[in-house]
């Protein structure tokens, strides 16, 4: 497994300040994600910006936010929001990854579609779901439950790649040139809400 140098700042500001400037604590504070995360290699991303462009230009009515080549990413486990980075989740998530094992597997990505929302999600999905993936999901939430993580209870597991956040969704849903990605890896990823790209906090290989 490979760690990353964290370059985040966890210095809370002292109770005096904050209680001073009161009404302007709120403007600057932050919200911490935390999630597992497939990442795509470098080719794979660079398909499915292609396949990003495609969808782009056959539904322009979606007027979209599209998202950005480097922040395509599939969720895995989402472990929260946080005020700050808190070190024990990250330390108890660290160590269930390392006990993870599941080989290395393809997921064919085949076609788009949208998900209810605000901006609905335009989403790249596959046809069917490997049993790797569903294991790794399955049993990654079963050991972060019992590591004593307080975990979104999710009965059902839609694995995807987000594309875009549209004003619309799509009439239906859309096949799209299949796009075979060699998943290998899976990641700990922190992100600030609405702050620059991801961080990548480790590094996991699959393996038997």
């Amino acid at each position: 497994m490979m760690r990353y140098p964290s370059h985040m700042s966890r210095t809370a500001p002292p109770t005096a300040q904050a209680e001073l400037f009161h009404s302007s604590v709120g403007a600057f504070a932050e919200t911490h994600r935390l999630f597992f995360a497939l990442v795509p290699d470098v080719a794979t991303r660079h398909e499915i910006n292609h396949g990003a462009a495609a969808v782009q230009q056959q539904h322009p009515k979606l007027r979209a936010r599209w998202v950005r080549p480097e922040r395509f990413h599939a969720t895995l486990n989402f472990l929260g929001d946080f005020p700050a980075v808190p070190d024990e989740v990250v330390e108890k998530a660290m160590a269930v990854a390392d006990q993870m094992r599941v080989a290395p597997f393809a997921w064919t990505l085949d076609y788009v579609a949208s998900f209810r929302g605000r901006e609905p999600p335009c989403v790249l999905r596959s046809s069917q779901v490997p049993e790797p993936l569903l294991a790794l999901w399955q049993g990654m939430h079963a050991a972060l439950v019992e590591a004593g993580l307080r975990l979104r209870n999710e009965r059902q597991f839609t694995p995807h790649v987000t594309l875009a956040y549209g004003r619309h969704e799509l009439p239906q849903a859309t096949p799209v040139t299949p796009i075979v990605w060699q998943v290998d890896r899976f990641v700990l990823i922190h992100n600030v809400v609405g702050k620059g790209n991801y961080q990548v906090l480790g590094c996991w290989k699959l393996s038997e």
